[in-house]
């Protein structure tokens, strides 16, 4: 969940769980004191029904009437409503009445008195419940009177109903209810609101930082100008403290990232100025030992010197060339763009690579159709020339490897797929990186400069292309894809001539 949830959820719950204690303490007081006004009016109702049963039986007694509680209640004008009488008189037997709430006096029935009896069970004071209509609860109590002319004592029960209490009670509960809800309701709305409010300087630095990871930080010329808002940077808040850290952090980091770019700029105009100073005495080298070996009377021994220095001059010149090549890509140079038909340019690549392993199965697929692009044809023809390249150097005698390209939607697909080992995945991260090598993770130890498939990606790059990889025993497949509409203004204001070649290409 997020804060702001867990926020409202404890605050919720802690107030719901105090207002819940808080209405049963108040709804237990209330009734107690409910019960202790009804005890206090019953004790005073049952003296005076007491003392009416009395009276009435003294005549009763003389004129060997029988007492009954119809006939007390005779004596009593009026009636209070709900009281409830019954009378257990010797040679009488039990009666009982009820007022009921229109004020007419109701006789009790024989299962009423019963239940009566079976509610007390020799009790003092209790309570009974009667159902069907007219019917309710009622708070009972107990007394006794006895006069000299009968010689068992008269049982006086005298009951006053509960419904006031219990009509109460129902609506202190609803009003509770009612007012728990409301005040719930209020209180998520305004603990919303603060927390909302409380956490924007959070969501402005999530907000910041979430635009600056979006950010290519890994290469080129970078510059962070995402910061927090200062009005959600306040040091003086808890939150503001974290948006203005945030902006001290992206402060350092924009820093870092421009000294890092400095030092890059650098290393590739020395590696292009020392690529370049180099490449005079390495030909120089060349020259005199070609020049050298002409010389037929030249001892065996410095004659092999010989070569051996040429064939490492020429080793070394490549290097340096490709070394120029990389960090004049970097600089965004070496690029000559025009009209660039890749299945002739496929064609012409794995005719130029089957001669170089004979022992290899060399497969082509294009489609009928030409798939024209706007590119550099020279360098892409060396991206896939190194694709293939890299394909024979790294696979046993017997593999097959198979070059395709195709359209998919607006893109131009070269594939370069192979079934062989397969690339190790702990060297498959770094496969593109300059000097790469992945010896380790095809079956012969063999390879190059490391700096083919560095190359081709640059040359991609510089194409607005991507070039990844995937592999597994068995089948690698290099895929390099191409937008045929160039994904920013590189190659506009390019005019295709009648010819076929673009007019007014930039380098």
């Amino acid at each position: 969940m997020t804060l702001q949830t867990r926020l409202m959820a404890a605050v919720i719950g802690f107030v719901s769980l105090i207002l819940i204690i808080v209405a049963v303490i108040t709804s237990t007081l209330l009734g107690s004191a409910q019960e202790g006004q009804l005890s206090e009016q019953l004790r005073s109702l049952s003296g005076r029904t007491t003392n009416l049963v009395t009276q009435a039986s003294i005549p009763a007694a003389l004129h060997d009437t029988r007492l009954t509680a119809q006939s007390t209640m005779e004596n009593v004008a009026p009636p209070p409503t709900g009281l409830l009488l019954a009378i257990a008189a010797p040679d009488s037997g039990a009666s009982g009445v009820l007022v009921d709430g229109s004020g007419d006096v109701r006789d009790l029935s024989d299962d009423q008195l019963t239940a009566i009896n079976d509610a007390l069970s020799g009790r003092g004071s209790g309570s009974i419940t009667f159902a069907g209509p007219g019917g309710g609860s009622y708070q009972l109590t107990v007394t006794q009177t006895s006069v000299t002319q009968f010689s068992d004592k008269i049982t006086v029960v005298t009951g006053l109903p509960r419904d006031a209490i219990q009509s109460t009670m129902a609506q202190l509960f609803t009003v509770i209810a009612l007012a728990t809800l409301g005040g719930l309701i209020l209180l998520a709305l305004t603990t919303a609101i603060t927390i909302r409010v409380s956490l924007r300087p959070l969501r402005a630095v999530a907000g910041t930082a979430t635009r600056v990871a979006n950010q290519p930080l890994d290469r080129g010329e970078v510059t962070i100008t995402e910061r927090v808002p200062a009005s959600e940077a306040d040091p003086r808040t808890e939150t503001g403290m974290v948006g203005a850290a945030l902006n001290t952090l992206l402060d350092h980091v924009n820093d870092s990232l421009a000294s890092r770019q400095k030092n890059e700029e650098r290393m590739r105009r020395f590696v292009a100025d020392a690529s370049h100073e180099l490449r005079t005495p390495l030909a120089s080298i060349r020259g005199y030992s070609e020049l050298s070996l002409r010389d037929r009377e030249l001892p065996e021994t410095a004659q092999t010197a010989l070569e051996r220095i040429q064939a490492q001059s020429l080793r070394m010149t490549r290097l340096v060339e490709d070394l120029l090549l990389l960090a004049r890509l970097d600089e965004g140079q070496e690029l000559v763009h025009g009209t660039v038909d890749l299945t002739q340019l496929a064609l012409e690549g794995l005719t130029d690579a089957r001669p170089t392993a004979p022992e290899h199965h060399w497969n082509i697929d294009v489609p009928e159709e030409p798939v024209v692009m706007l590119g550099d044809a020279g360098r892409l023809h060396q991206v896939v020339a190194n694709l293939l390249a890299n394909a024979r150097t790294h696979t046993p005698a017997g593999t097959s490897i198979t070059l395709s390209v195709a359209k998919e939607g607006d893109e131009a697909v070269i594939r370069v797929r192979d079934d062989g080992p397969g690339i190790d995945p702990q060297v498959r991260e770094e496969l593109f990186a300059r000097f790469a090598r992945g010896d380790s993770s095809r079956a012969r130890q063999t390879g190059g400069t490391g700096l083919g498939l560095a190359i081709a990606k640059a040359i991609v790059e510089g194409h607005h292309g991507t070039i990844a990889v995937e592999s597994e025993p068995g089948d690698t497949t290099f895929t390099v894809r191409f937008p045929l509409t160039p994904a920013s203004g590189a190659f506009d204001n390019h005019r295709i001539a009648p010819d076929g070649t673009p007019e007014g290409a930039v380098q």
